[in-house]
């Protein structure tokens, strides 16, 4: 029996995984969250085989989930289904450990076989997105990408600098960078071009 944990903020599509899933004789879902958090609670008291999440929750993302489960070396296999055919998501996801990464819009029948090849140990991308993910790569640094989330935000260069113990100089540094590695005019520019890629 492969075990299995549900993570999707749309309780709607949340519950139709879950009994997609459900009809399968081989897996079982041992819980459902609606978020990052109760999600990662829920892994590391089940100990599923495969975890199954969508990239965008509150609390924590379907990545930051994966980076939090390989940190902890948990044996649980991360598949990510998500509606964001971004190959900078997928970029992202794969350095965080995750087995899977398929697109919402795929055949329901494919979802039960991807969770079984998962749980066998291979590792199961989406071809348009392995594709896109070849051919352009995220230019962003760590630091870039903190500092252009929390300008995205609102956050003044002096606010972000006294939040990440850097000078306003050094943050103003920063985002001149991204914004010219993005080939964007100016920073509300490489906030949508990042977003539209997924390196946000």
């Amino acid at each position: 029996m492969i075990t299995t944990i549900l993570a999707e903020d749309q309780s709607l599509l949340r519950g139709a995984l879950a009994t997609l899933l459900s009809l399968e004789a081989d897996i079982e879902v041992l819980a459902q969250a609606c978020d990052g958090s109760e999600a990662l609670e829920h892994v590391k008291k089940l100990r599923p085989d495969v975890l199954v999440t969508d990239i965008e929750m509150p609390n924590k993302s379907g990545i930051e989930l994966a980076q939090e489960i390989q940190r902890l070396n948990l044996a649980t296999k991360v598949l990510v289904v998500t509606t964001f055919a971004r190959p900078g998501y997928l970029e992202r996801a794969r350095a965080a450990g995750v087995s899977g990464y398929v697109l919402k819009d795929a055949p329901s029948e494919d979802l039960a076989q991807t969770v079984r090849r998962i749980a066998a140990g291979q590792t199961v991308i989406d071809p348009a997105l392995a594709e896109a993910a070849w051919a352009t790569s995220d230019p962003l640094s760590d630091r870039e990408r903190a500092i252009l989330r929390l300008a995205e935000a609102g956050h003044t260069n002096k606010r972000i600098a006294k939040q990440l113990h850097l000078s306003a100089g050094t943050v103003r540094n920063y985002l001149a960078q991204a914004t010219q590695k993005l080939g964007a005019g100016n920073r509300i520019e490489a906030f949508r071009i990042a977003r539209e890629n997924g390196w946000l």
